[in-house]
Protein backbone atom coordinates (compact mmCIF):
# COMPACT_ATOMS: atom_id res chain seq x y z
CA UNK A 1 0.00 0.00 0.00
CA UNK A 2 2.44 2.67 0.93
CA UNK A 3 4.80 1.83 -2.68
CA UNK A 4 1.54 2.24 -4.53
CA UNK A 5 0.71 5.69 -2.58
CA UNK A 6 4.53 6.63 -3.42
CA UNK A 7 3.96 5.74 -6.80
CA UNK A 8 0.95 7.99 -6.86
CA UNK A 9 2.29 10.75 -5.37
CA UNK A 10 5.59 10.18 -8.22
CA UNK A 11 3.16 10.48 -10.66
CA UNK A 12 1.29 13.52 -9.73
CA UNK A 13 4.28 15.05 -9.38
CA UNK A 14 4.89 15.19 -12.86
CA UNK A 15 6.14 11.84 -14.28
CA UNK A 16 7.69 8.28 -13.43
CA UNK A 17 10.12 10.08 -10.64
CA UNK A 18 9.62 12.25 -7.60
CA UNK A 19 12.01 15.04 -8.64
CA UNK A 20 14.22 16.18 -5.72
CA UNK A 21 13.87 20.08 -5.32
CA UNK A 22 17.30 21.50 -4.87
CA UNK A 23 16.38 24.75 -2.80
CA UNK A 24 19.05 26.98 -4.04
CA UNK A 25 17.46 26.62 -7.29
CA UNK A 26 13.69 26.20 -6.85
CA UNK A 27 13.72 29.41 -4.73
CA UNK A 28 15.17 31.28 -7.74
CA UNK A 29 14.04 33.01 -10.67
CA UNK A 30 14.11 31.35 -14.29
CA UNK A 31 13.14 32.74 -17.31
CA UNK A 32 10.20 30.91 -19.38
CA UNK A 33 9.38 32.96 -22.24
CA UNK A 34 9.46 36.03 -23.71
CA UNK A 35 6.75 38.71 -22.62
CA UNK A 36 5.85 38.31 -26.20
CA UNK A 37 4.95 35.10 -26.93
CA UNK A 38 2.07 35.27 -24.03
CA UNK A 39 -0.54 37.51 -26.23
CA UNK A 40 -4.16 37.36 -24.54
CA UNK A 41 -5.92 33.64 -24.75
CA UNK A 42 -2.40 31.90 -25.30
CA UNK A 43 -1.65 28.83 -23.18
CA UNK A 44 2.01 27.56 -23.27
CA UNK A 45 3.58 24.52 -22.39
CA UNK A 46 6.66 24.82 -20.63
CA UNK A 47 9.62 23.17 -18.78
CA UNK A 48 11.90 23.94 -15.61
CA UNK A 49 13.74 21.28 -13.81
CA UNK A 50 11.99 18.19 -14.36
CA UNK A 51 8.52 20.03 -14.11
CA UNK A 52 5.58 20.25 -16.83
CA UNK A 53 4.14 23.64 -16.18
CA UNK A 54 1.83 25.90 -18.07
CA UNK A 55 1.85 29.27 -19.04
CA UNK A 56 -1.34 30.97 -19.75
CA UNK A 57 -2.15 35.01 -20.41
CA UNK A 58 -5.89 35.86 -19.76
CA UNK A 59 -7.56 38.78 -21.48
CA UNK A 60 -6.61 41.31 -18.33
CA UNK A 61 -3.00 40.37 -19.43
CA UNK A 62 -1.76 38.70 -15.98
CA UNK A 63 0.60 35.85 -16.89
CA UNK A 64 0.17 32.88 -14.69
CA UNK A 65 2.10 30.00 -14.28
CA UNK A 66 0.41 26.92 -13.32
CA UNK A 67 1.64 22.63 -12.85
CA UNK A 68 0.64 21.12 -16.52
CA UNK A 69 -1.96 18.69 -15.04
CA UNK A 70 -5.81 19.12 -14.12
CA UNK A 71 -6.54 17.86 -10.66
CA UNK A 72 -9.42 16.27 -12.01
CA UNK A 73 -8.37 13.37 -14.01
CA UNK A 74 -4.64 14.15 -14.57
CA UNK A 75 -4.58 15.54 -18.31
CA UNK A 76 -1.93 18.26 -19.76
CA UNK A 77 -3.96 21.59 -18.96
CA UNK A 78 -1.42 22.83 -21.57
CA UNK A 79 -4.07 21.42 -24.19
CA UNK A 80 -6.79 24.01 -22.87
CA UNK A 81 -8.11 26.84 -24.00
CA UNK A 82 -8.18 30.51 -22.28
CA UNK A 83 -11.84 32.14 -22.11
CA UNK A 84 -11.62 35.50 -20.82
CA UNK A 85 -9.83 34.93 -17.41
CA UNK A 86 -9.89 31.38 -17.01
CA UNK A 87 -8.57 27.71 -18.33
CA UNK A 88 -11.20 25.36 -19.34
CA UNK A 89 -9.26 21.69 -19.34
CA UNK A 90 -9.80 20.51 -22.57
CA UNK A 91 -11.00 16.96 -21.57
CA UNK A 92 -14.03 17.61 -19.77
CA UNK A 93 -14.31 21.03 -19.46
CA UNK A 94 -13.74 21.95 -15.75
CA UNK A 95 -13.21 26.06 -15.54
CA UNK A 96 -10.40 27.42 -13.62
CA UNK A 97 -10.32 30.83 -12.31
CA UNK A 98 -6.89 32.50 -12.00
CA UNK A 99 -6.02 31.55 -8.36
CA UNK A 100 -6.17 27.97 -9.98
CA UNK A 101 -9.41 26.79 -8.37
CA UNK A 102 -12.26 24.82 -10.00
CA UNK A 103 -14.95 26.75 -10.46
CA UNK A 104 -17.22 25.02 -13.00
CA UNK A 105 -17.82 21.85 -13.88
CA UNK A 106 -20.41 21.44 -17.08
CA UNK A 107 -21.49 18.31 -16.39
CA UNK A 108 -23.13 18.91 -12.98
CA UNK A 109 -24.12 22.92 -13.04
CA UNK A 110 -24.83 22.85 -9.50
CA UNK A 111 -22.26 20.86 -8.12
CA UNK A 112 -19.59 22.98 -5.92
CA UNK A 113 -16.23 21.62 -6.48
CA UNK A 114 -14.04 20.55 -3.31
CA UNK A 115 -11.14 22.36 -1.41
CA UNK A 116 -8.68 19.89 -3.78
CA UNK A 117 -9.80 20.97 -6.86
CA UNK A 118 -7.17 23.19 -7.33
CA UNK A 119 -3.98 23.61 -9.82
CA UNK A 120 -0.73 23.89 -8.28
CA UNK A 121 0.20 28.22 -8.66
CA UNK A 122 3.79 29.50 -9.12
CA UNK A 123 4.82 32.94 -8.62
CA UNK A 124 5.28 35.20 -11.91
CA UNK A 125 7.29 38.23 -12.74
CA UNK A 126 7.87 40.15 -15.88
CA UNK A 127 10.85 42.31 -16.29
CA UNK A 128 13.16 42.79 -19.44
CA UNK A 129 10.46 41.96 -21.86
CA UNK A 130 10.84 38.10 -20.47
CA UNK A 131 8.61 36.00 -18.09
CA UNK A 132 10.52 34.67 -14.77
CA UNK A 133 8.75 32.25 -12.58
CA UNK A 134 10.20 30.96 -9.20
CA UNK A 135 8.85 27.27 -8.34
CA UNK A 136 9.12 28.17 -4.53
CA UNK A 137 9.78 31.13 -2.76
CA UNK A 138 12.09 33.70 -4.61
CA UNK A 139 14.59 34.61 -1.79
CA UNK A 140 16.35 37.38 -4.01
CA UNK A 141 14.74 39.99 -6.67
CA UNK A 142 15.44 39.26 -10.22
CA UNK A 143 18.88 39.68 -10.93
CA UNK A 144 19.45 43.60 -12.03
CA UNK A 145 20.85 44.57 -15.41
CA UNK A 146 21.69 48.30 -15.12
CA UNK A 147 22.40 48.78 -19.10
CA UNK A 148 18.75 47.82 -19.71
CA UNK A 149 17.65 51.71 -18.75
CA UNK A 150 20.44 53.01 -18.92
CA UNK A 151 20.23 56.05 -22.26
CA UNK A 152 24.23 55.31 -23.35
CA UNK A 153 23.49 52.17 -24.13
CA UNK A 154 21.69 50.01 -27.11
CA UNK A 155 20.29 46.93 -25.59
CA UNK A 156 19.09 44.07 -27.38
CA UNK A 157 17.42 40.79 -26.19
CA UNK A 158 18.99 37.51 -27.66
CA UNK A 159 17.43 34.03 -27.35
CA UNK A 160 16.40 31.64 -26.89
CA UNK A 161 19.45 29.79 -27.24
CA UNK A 162 17.98 25.72 -26.61
CA UNK A 163 20.87 23.46 -25.65
CA UNK A 164 21.05 19.70 -24.76
CA UNK A 165 23.46 20.13 -22.36
CA UNK A 166 23.24 21.17 -18.31
CA UNK A 167 22.82 24.18 -17.48
CA UNK A 168 26.22 24.67 -15.19
CA UNK A 169 28.22 23.51 -17.99
CA UNK A 170 26.40 26.47 -20.03
CA UNK A 171 27.65 29.28 -17.53
CA UNK A 172 31.21 27.55 -17.11
CA UNK A 173 31.56 27.67 -20.89
CA UNK A 174 30.31 31.45 -20.20
CA UNK A 175 33.57 32.33 -18.12
CA UNK A 176 35.96 30.45 -20.13
CA UNK A 177 38.11 32.61 -22.19
CA UNK A 178 40.59 29.89 -23.25
CA UNK A 179 38.23 28.18 -25.38
CA UNK A 180 38.09 31.26 -27.71
CA UNK A 181 40.11 30.60 -29.85
CA UNK A 182 39.63 27.44 -31.08
CA UNK A 183 35.47 27.37 -31.00
CA UNK A 184 35.38 30.96 -32.25
CA UNK A 185 38.01 31.27 -34.71
CA UNK A 186 38.47 34.40 -36.51
CA UNK A 187 36.33 36.11 -33.94
CA UNK A 188 36.81 35.91 -31.01
CA UNK A 189 40.11 34.30 -31.10
CA UNK A 190 42.84 33.20 -33.21
CA UNK A 191 44.79 29.77 -32.90
CA UNK A 192 48.06 31.39 -32.93
CA UNK A 193 47.50 34.09 -30.16
CA UNK A 194 45.98 31.61 -27.66
CA UNK A 195 47.48 33.02 -24.72
CA UNK A 196 45.79 33.59 -21.71
CA UNK A 197 47.11 36.32 -19.61
CA UNK A 198 46.76 35.99 -15.39
CA UNK A 199 43.84 37.10 -14.10
CA UNK A 200 41.92 37.95 -10.84
CA UNK A 201 39.44 35.72 -9.37
CA UNK A 202 37.28 36.99 -5.90
CA UNK A 203 34.24 35.01 -4.34
CA UNK A 204 32.11 36.45 -1.59
CA UNK A 205 28.56 36.56 -0.66
CA UNK A 206 27.55 38.23 -3.97
CA UNK A 207 29.02 35.49 -6.12
CA UNK A 208 32.43 34.84 -8.12
CA UNK A 209 34.24 37.67 -9.84
CA UNK A 210 36.72 37.28 -12.69
CA UNK A 211 38.84 40.38 -13.16
CA UNK A 212 40.82 41.77 -16.10
CA UNK A 213 40.98 38.32 -18.45
CA UNK A 214 42.90 40.20 -21.25
CA UNK A 215 42.62 38.13 -24.83
CA UNK A 216 43.29 38.96 -28.23
CA UNK A 217 39.97 38.82 -30.74
CA UNK A 218 39.79 39.48 -34.68
CA UNK A 219 36.37 40.73 -34.28
CA UNK A 220 35.25 41.34 -30.73
CA UNK A 221 32.12 43.92 -31.48
CA UNK A 222 31.17 42.34 -34.44
CA UNK A 223 32.34 45.01 -36.72
CA UNK A 224 34.88 43.55 -38.23
CA UNK A 225 37.78 45.39 -36.02
CA UNK A 226 40.47 43.19 -34.12
CA UNK A 227 41.77 44.30 -30.61
CA UNK A 228 43.16 43.23 -27.70
CA UNK A 229 40.10 43.10 -24.97
CA UNK A 230 39.06 42.78 -21.26
CA UNK A 231 36.62 40.96 -20.17
CA UNK A 232 35.35 41.32 -16.08
CA UNK A 233 32.62 38.43 -15.58
CA UNK A 234 30.49 38.11 -12.20
CA UNK A 235 28.51 35.07 -11.64
CA UNK A 236 25.57 36.20 -9.64
CA UNK A 237 23.42 33.04 -9.09
CA UNK A 238 24.55 29.70 -10.03
CA UNK A 239 22.30 29.65 -13.57
CA UNK A 240 23.24 33.65 -13.96
CA UNK A 241 26.29 35.64 -15.54
CA UNK A 242 27.34 38.67 -16.23
CA UNK A 243 29.96 39.72 -18.73
CA UNK A 244 31.30 43.48 -19.28
CA UNK A 245 34.01 43.65 -22.40
CA UNK A 246 36.02 47.01 -22.63
CA UNK A 247 37.91 47.15 -26.41
CA UNK A 248 39.34 49.80 -28.51
CA UNK A 249 38.15 53.54 -28.24
CA UNK A 250 35.91 52.96 -25.12
CA UNK A 251 33.40 50.49 -26.38
CA UNK A 252 31.79 48.24 -24.05
CA UNK A 253 29.51 45.26 -24.67
CA UNK A 254 27.66 43.91 -21.42
CA UNK A 255 25.76 40.30 -22.13
CA UNK A 256 23.96 39.15 -18.72
CA UNK A 257 23.18 35.51 -19.60
CA UNK A 258 20.31 33.59 -17.63
CA UNK A 259 20.39 30.21 -18.31
CA UNK A 260 17.24 27.66 -17.90
CA UNK A 261 17.51 24.51 -16.81
CA UNK A 262 14.90 22.43 -18.49
CA UNK A 263 16.05 19.09 -17.02
CA UNK A 264 19.71 18.16 -15.36
CA UNK A 265 20.92 17.22 -19.33
CA UNK A 266 18.73 20.22 -21.10
CA UNK A 267 19.02 24.13 -21.20
CA UNK A 268 17.34 27.16 -22.38
CA UNK A 269 20.06 30.71 -22.59
CA UNK A 270 18.00 34.10 -22.57
CA UNK A 271 21.09 36.49 -23.09
CA UNK A 272 20.54 40.50 -22.84
CA UNK A 273 22.86 42.73 -24.71
CA UNK A 274 23.84 45.66 -24.57
CA UNK A 275 26.22 47.87 -26.38
CA UNK A 276 27.43 51.87 -26.15
CA UNK A 277 28.41 51.59 -30.01
CA UNK A 278 26.61 51.80 -32.85
CA UNK A 279 25.40 47.97 -34.44
CA UNK A 280 22.19 47.19 -36.30
CA UNK A 281 19.37 45.12 -34.20
CA UNK A 282 19.69 42.27 -36.42
CA UNK A 283 23.75 42.30 -36.68
CA UNK A 284 23.79 42.50 -33.12
CA UNK A 285 21.63 39.41 -33.00
CA UNK A 286 23.13 37.18 -35.57
CA UNK A 287 26.35 37.69 -34.16
CA UNK A 288 25.45 36.59 -30.32
CA UNK A 289 23.70 33.56 -32.59
CA UNK A 290 26.74 33.13 -34.68
CA UNK A 291 28.48 32.22 -30.98
CA UNK A 292 26.10 30.54 -29.45
CA UNK A 293 25.95 28.24 -32.26
CA UNK A 294 29.62 27.42 -32.82
CA UNK A 295 29.49 26.53 -28.45
CA UNK A 296 26.80 23.92 -28.77
CA UNK A 297 28.51 20.66 -30.13
CA UNK A 298 31.19 20.94 -27.45
CA UNK A 299 28.74 21.77 -24.61
CA UNK A 300 26.60 18.67 -25.81
CA UNK A 301 29.42 16.66 -25.75
CA UNK A 302 30.21 16.53 -22.53
CA UNK A 303 30.53 13.25 -20.76
CA UNK A 304 28.95 13.41 -17.60
CA UNK A 305 26.81 15.78 -18.46
CA UNK A 306 26.95 16.57 -14.23
CA UNK A 307 28.96 19.09 -13.60
CA UNK A 308 31.58 17.87 -10.76
CA UNK A 309 32.04 19.41 -7.91
CA UNK A 310 34.69 16.56 -7.18
CA UNK A 311 37.85 18.59 -7.76
CA UNK A 312 39.75 15.62 -8.50
CA UNK A 313 36.91 14.14 -11.49
CA UNK A 314 38.46 16.53 -13.83
CA UNK A 315 42.16 18.31 -14.19
CA UNK A 316 42.74 21.85 -14.07
CA UNK A 317 45.14 24.00 -15.83
CA UNK A 318 46.68 27.45 -14.58
CA UNK A 319 43.07 29.66 -16.40
CA UNK A 320 40.57 27.64 -14.81
CA UNK A 321 40.72 29.56 -11.47
CA UNK A 322 37.42 30.95 -12.54
CA UNK A 323 35.67 27.73 -12.98
CA UNK A 324 37.39 26.01 -10.25
CA UNK A 325 36.05 29.38 -7.52
CA UNK A 326 32.90 28.71 -9.47
CA UNK A 327 32.80 24.91 -8.53
CA UNK A 328 33.39 26.09 -5.25
CA UNK A 329 31.15 28.49 -4.72
CA UNK A 330 28.34 26.29 -6.07
CA UNK A 331 29.53 23.66 -3.28
CA UNK A 332 29.05 26.14 -0.73
CA UNK A 333 25.59 26.85 -1.49
CA UNK A 334 25.05 23.33 -1.10
CA UNK A 335 23.50 23.01 -4.77
CA UNK A 336 22.45 19.36 -5.59
CA UNK A 337 20.80 19.38 -8.55
CA UNK A 338 22.70 19.06 -12.12
CA UNK A 339 26.32 18.22 -10.15
CA UNK A 340 28.50 15.15 -8.99
CA UNK A 341 29.85 15.01 -5.45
Amino acid sequence: MKKQRAEAISFANGGGRQTQKDPVLWNDWHVLARSSDLLPGTVLKVRLLDQDLVLWRGQDTQILAWDDRCPHRSVRLSRGTVVENTLICSYHGLVYDQTGRCIKVPAHPEYVPPPQACVLTYQVREQYGLVFVCLGQPEQTIVPFPEWEDPNYRTFLCGPYPCRTNGLRAIENFLDAAHFPFTHTGILGDPEKPTLENYEVTTDEQGVRLHNVRVWQPDPAGIGQADYVTYDYQVLRPLTAYLRKHMLDGQILTILDLVTPVKEDECISWMLFAVNYEIADEDARAFQETIILQDVANLESHHPQQLPLDMLTEFHIPCDRGSLAYRQWLKKLGLTYGVLF
